[in-house]
């Protein structure tokens, strides 16, 4: 079973300094959601699992691979797929334009969009000759979250995905996780503020406060109310 193990990480920003220790733990078949305020340092330990920004102590590995020193590009190539907050996608681009720019990290026989993606999302098949800009905020979160999954990843990484979103198409992707978790061959670690939607999700959660993990463990042994404390402003 492939695990996303993160020991020790420390990260900065110049002398600012963003992750302070960090470890962590996401394994295939489950989701790991990760929750706190803003400004905790999630984002940063997404960028870091990502290599958007270097690590500066610790590890961070997935499948028992050191990831330390690979590009982004290298590591979608490893299986690891990136849904970040505000969605990114190309505006200009239609939709199955924007699906195709998750072909690059795939030889070249799966440069296809999975008919299971459009079962997730349908609206997006309906809408593949449309430009990205010309979608609703929650179609955008929901081709975002199609773009990464054309990559056929290994480990989904989520950076609140449901931020800004109307409540039925938090449903829509919370069903969507829920069934791509079912299926056994993916890790889904998932940065959250929502806090009953992705406690009703994960199967082991991490809580964050100034760049530290302060508490963590399987939800079935979670206390709410110690972790509504660290998410209460």
């Amino acid at each position: 079973m492939a695990t996303l193990a993160i020991d020790s990480i420390d990260l900065y920003y110049g002398a600012a300094q963003a992750l302070r220790g960090v470890s962590l733990t996401a394994e295939t078949g489950k989701v790991t959601s990760v929750l706190g305020r803003n400004g905790v340092g999630k984002t940063s330990l997404l960028r870091a699992i990502m290599g958007v920004q270097p690590v500066a102590r610790g590890a961070i590995s997935w499948d028992g691979r050191d990831l330390g020193g690979l590009a982004p590009y290298d590591r979608a190539r490893r299986g690891i797929a990136y849904v970040p907050q505000g969605r990114e996608i190309f505006p200009l681009l239609t939709v199955r334009e924007n699906l195709e720019t998750g072909f690059s990290p795939l030889p070249r026989g799966q440069r296809f969009v999975p008919d299971e993606i459009y079962d997730l999302f349908p609206v997006l098949k309906d809408m593949l000759n449309r430009r990205g800009g010309d979608l609703s905020g929650g179609q955008q979160q929901q081709l975002a979250i199609a773009r990464a999954l054309v990559t056929r990843p290994s480990l989904l990484v989520l950076d609140e995905p449901t931020e800004g979103i109307q409540p039925s198409i938090i449903k829509e992707i919370g069903r969507a996780i829920a069934y791509l978790r079912g299926k056994g061959d993916m890790a889904i670690v998932l940065v959250e503020q929502y806090f009953e939607w992705a406690r009703d999700l994960c199967d082991s959660y991490a809580v964050m406060d100034r760049g530290q993990v302060v508490l963590a463990g399987d939800k079935a042994h979670m206390v709410e109310a110690d972790v509504r404390r660290h998410l209460s402003v």
